[in-house]
């Protein structure tokens, strides 16, 4: 992750830095405030309260720190929190333990990548105690084969089969009164058009001939060929995005309001433009990216923040983002190399 100093960082001197870590590392622990007598117990300084109190007070005009009540202790901003990330954290490193969870959950051997990525962030979200979140990246590999297999109930499960034995696969919905004869005469026809193709190559001319041959192919086999084709490559032509542990959020909710925006939050996470947007500046981006309450308009209401990563496949190319969203308390220090760690496993098994 690339972190400069804020401009605010140069304002303080030592000993106010000092107070502002431990108000904040004090929020991290518990959310709540802490006042200046408790600091005074917890601080190395050898300050008196009055002195504590001096400092957040010039803190506090500083823009870093806030009064959630009259009397009450200080939390920091906002802007505390981006200053506090961008130049006074000690990032930690990912545990031996966490490494080994991590490693067994991404472990690929008979899994399609969808499975991979689901358990990598199932894995990740469990660690942090935050929603997992992860763009799936859109598959580039040329085919080897495709088929449909029925599943009942107007449903299917579509395969792909690529040149380097990767093997993935979607759910289908089935139109309606389909034969299942039908499935086998659509997996025939791809997979006579294939010819080491990627499916972005394939759909087009796919696309193109069942225009020509309407009167050749029965209805419903050329149905489910146009949604197999639909499903893999997207309606809006994003990746997809699996969420995973969004009861997370919920942890810290007392308030009925607050449990409203978050409510808010997990419709918008898998249907917001302006989150697959900001997934979309992640994966044009270097390492860990860190997007804090109301920077993105995502997060403003509920005070969400964000941390993620993309990761790349075997040539150095972005290909997906990982990450978690969780309060804005989050212990960046732990989380930061997680997320960074995971995308790392990640990109190792894409490649």
């Amino acid at each position: 992750m690339q972190r400069g100093k804020g401009p605010l960082i140069t304002e303080l001197n030592d000993r106010s830095r000092e107070i502002f870590r431990q108000i904040v590392e004090a929020y991290v622990e518990t959310g709540e405030p802490i006042g200046s007598r408790t600091l005074s117990r917890r601080t190395t300084l050898n300050l008196s309260a009055a002195s504590i109190r001096n400092v957040m007070a010039d803190l506090e005009d500083l823009g870093l720190l806030y009064a959630p009540h009259i009397s009450a202790g200080r939390l920091p901003t906002q802007a505390g929190m981006r200053m506090f990330v961008n130049g006074l954290l000690e990032i930690g490193g990912v545990t031996p333990d966490e490494r080994k969870q991590i490693d067994a959950q991404c472990r690929a051997a008979g899994k399609s990548l969808e499975q991979v990525l689901t358990e990598a962030i199932g894995t990740l979200s469990g660690l942090s105690r935050c929603a997992g979140m992860v763009v799936v990246p859109k598959v580039a590999r040329r085919l080897k084969h495709i088929e449909f297999v029925h599943l009942g109930r107007s449903r299917a499960l579509v395969v792909l089969v690529t040149e380097d034995g990767m093997v993935e696969n979607r759910l289908l919905e089935l139109p309606e009164g389909i034969d299942p004869a039908a499935l086998v005469s659509a997996t025939n026809y791809l997979n006579h058009r294939l010819c080491g193709r990627t499916l972005d190559e394939m759909r087009d001319d796919v696309l193109g001939e069942l225009e020509q041959q309407r009167d050749q192919l029965d209805g419903l086999t050329r149905r489910v060929i146009e949604a197999g084709l639909a499903s893999w490559a997207g309606a809006d032509g994003r990746s997809p995005l699996i969420v995973r542990g969004t009861s997370h959020l919920l942890d810290d909710v007392t308030a009925v309001e607050d449990l409203e925006r978050i409510r808010g939050l997990f419709e918008a996470l898998e249907t917001s433009e302006e989150f697959l947007r900001l997934l979309d500046l992640t994966t044009t981006a270097e390492g860990v990216q860190i997007f804090i309450g109301a920077e993105n308009e995502l997060f403003g209401v509920t005070g969400c923040s964000m941390v993620v990563a993309p990761y790349r496949d075997a040539r150095e190319q972005i290909v997906g983002a990982i990450g978690v969203i969780g309060p804005q308390r989050l212990n960046y220090a732990r989380i930061i190399p997680m997320v960074d760690y995971t995308a790392k496993v990640v990109g190792r098994l894409i490649g």
